[in-house]
């Protein structure tokens, strides 16, 4: 059967003399990434068709070839048995072509009151509202990962740091907990995003609308959107909600990064916190003794990749006058890296998580260096009556007793203690314990392992744990 696309003809070639360049062919052809959009450019056409037959724009035996061309369609594309031409230009010029083939004249009509410009805008729409759910739901798996993890170790005992420096003794399972937090925010960003990804841009047409008396609102219910965009020229153009998402997911990676330093350090001999699982290691090809921590250190290495996808996509956008410019078809390679990207790497490290052994031991030792409970000392001796800053100077000439002798603060005899203030008392080397210095912040958001078992608690109830 001869049609339209064979010969290498375009859909638009009637207009134009002479055909595009081999040269111009492959570079403004998109067929090579696009066509993962299949499944959504399927599932859009048959809306629209629907809606087309419903409105009696075209018939029900179009319809019905068109759902039965595009089952064929989709079959043949899963079985990976559909031949891509790059001449066709997209995945929609594609897909049409093919189904012209199966049903005739029906396929002609299928894209009556609609454009490349506004079905490729829905095409994102619905490729982007899937890949927001499954990376929602990822990332809920890292947080029961991470609670887990938690839940374990509340009464684990580490150093916690500010400026990299010992600070105070905190929970290794408070400590956790942190980037269950700030993976919680991701969630609400995305999910805050995904409003605004899940608005219908078909019946925009190219940028005006279309002349035939569609329904849009119904396309928008077939297909599962909550709205319709409200302008035609916005509709085709925006690309706003695809930057929002990288942004948010630029945050993810940035959770992801700071996440991954401290699995290095921890790793080092230095620090000798945790061990990976060796499937999440590798050797060196020189130094046997050697076990990399590659997984980590690719994910922070990943984060610039995905920050950069942001920047692309922002600069993409800049100088774009209204309505769609052909600048758009570049903005599918950096949006779907970015979406694979943080799904990968979420995924892996749900299972890496899960594979932690922790040093408990060492990270203790690791608390009673740098003076961690001199805050303590200064609480204490506060709670006594005395100033808070007359207390800091009194604790500081104490830890410099301590380092001159090269001895922890707990190390110091009570009769030496006692020269630095008379208000310290038998009860003060108390407070001078990690266990104490701990167990004292018990507050809500405090590092007490009472507090963190009541925040794992929390937790399992928000992410539907047990």
């Amino acid at each position: 059967m001869h049609d339209q696309f064979e010969h290498k003809q375009q859909a638009w070639s009637a207009r134009f003399s002479e055909p595009v360049s081999a040269l111009v062919q492959r570079y403004t052809a998109s067929v090579g990434f696009d066509k993962r959009l299949a499944p959504f450019d399927i599932a859009g056409s048959i809306a629209h068709a629907t809606m087309l037959a419903e409105r009696g724009i075209i018939g029900g035996d179009d319809l019905a070839a068109i759902e039965r061309g595009m089952a064929q369609i989709r079959a043949d594309i899963d079985a990976g048995r559909f031949d891509w031409k790059l001449e066709l230009e997209d995945v929609h010029l594609n897909i049409e072509a093919r189904l012209t083939q199966l049903i005739g004249d029906a396929g002609k009509r299928l894209h009556t009151g609609r454009s490349r410009n506004d079905q490729v805008a829905t095409d994102i729409r619905l490729w982007l509202r899937d890949a927001v759910d499954q990376t929602i739901a990822q990332l809920q798996a890292l947080q029961r990962a991470l609670v887990a993890l938690a839940s374990d170790h509340a009464d684990t005992l580490m150093p916690g740091f500010t400026h990299l420096q010992v600070a105070q003794p905190v929970s290794f399972g408070h400590h956790l907990l942190a980037y269950v937090e700030m993976f919680a925010r991701d969630v609400e960003r995305l999910r805050d995003c995904r409003k605004r990804v899940n608005r219908l841009p078909l019946g925009a047409a190219a940028l005006a609308g279309t002349t035939f008396p569609i329904d849009r609102v119904r396309v928008a219910q077939l297909l599962g959107f909550d709205d319709v965009c409200q302008n035609s020229l916005d509709a085709v153009s925006d690309r706003d909600f695809a930057i929002e998402f990288n942004a948010a997911a630029a945050l993810v990676m940035i959770h992801v990064s700071r996440m991954s330093e401290e699995l290095v350090l921890w790793m080092s001999p230095a620090f000798g916190f945790i061990d990976l699982a060796d499937r999440f290691c590798t050797g060196s090809s020189i130094m046997p003794q050697k076990k990399n921590p590659d997984v980590p250190e690719l994910a922070r290495g990943k984060t610039g990749r995905v920050a950069g996808h942001l920047t692309s996509l922002l600069m993409l956008m800049k100088g774009q006058p209204l309505a769609y410019n052909k600048d758009n078809q570049e903005d599918k390679e950096p949006l779907f890296d970015t979406a694979d990207t943080v799904l990968d790497t979420l995924r892996i490290f749900t299972d890496m998580v899960g594979g932690i052994r922790v040093k408990a031991e060492a990270m203790e030792r690791s608390a009673l260096q740098g003076y961690s409970t001199a805050t303590d000392l200064a609480d204490y001796l506060v709670k006594k009556g005395l100033p808070f800053r007359d207390a800091h100077e009194t604790v500081a000439r104490a830890v410099r007793f301590a380092v001159e002798r090269g001895v922890g603060l707990e190390d110091i005899a009570l009769a030496d203690l006692r020269g630095f203030s008379a208000l310290i008392g038998d009860d003060a080397p108390q407070a001078l314990r990690l266990q104490g210095s701990v167990a004292a912040r018990d507050h809500v958001g405090g590092t007490a392992p009472g507090q963190v078992r009541a925040q794992v608690a929390r937790w399992r109830d928000l992410l539907g744990t047990e």
